[in-house]
């Protein structure tokens, strides 16, 4: 069942509706897509303005380096629990 969230753009007025999903991973798999999304947003944000014809999008920057933080936690916290688990 998917359910939507109000997600918080860079302006603070607007808000946008999203579907919540859920993905179950393995914690290397999670790492692993960080680390895959974390390289494609330095890409966005130091490569691409560059290249002739690249429109910026400000929001989806932030809205990718928030998702980036929020990987990196829950890979962290995954980490933990496995070693405790151990």
């Amino acid at each position: 069942m998917a359910l939507l969230d109000q997600v918080r753009t860079p302006d603070p007025g607007i808000r946008v509706a999203m579907t919540r999903i859920t993905v179950k991973l393995t914690t290397n798999e999670l790492e692993l897509l960080r680390s895959l999304a974390a390289d494609q947003l330095f890409r966005r944000e130091f490569i691409d303005p560059r290249l002739p014809g690249n429109k910026e999008n400000p929001a989806d920057l932030s809205l990718g380096k928030q998702l980036v933080e929020r990987l990196r936690l829950m890979a962290e916290r995954a980490k933990k629990e496995r070693a405790h688990a151990v």
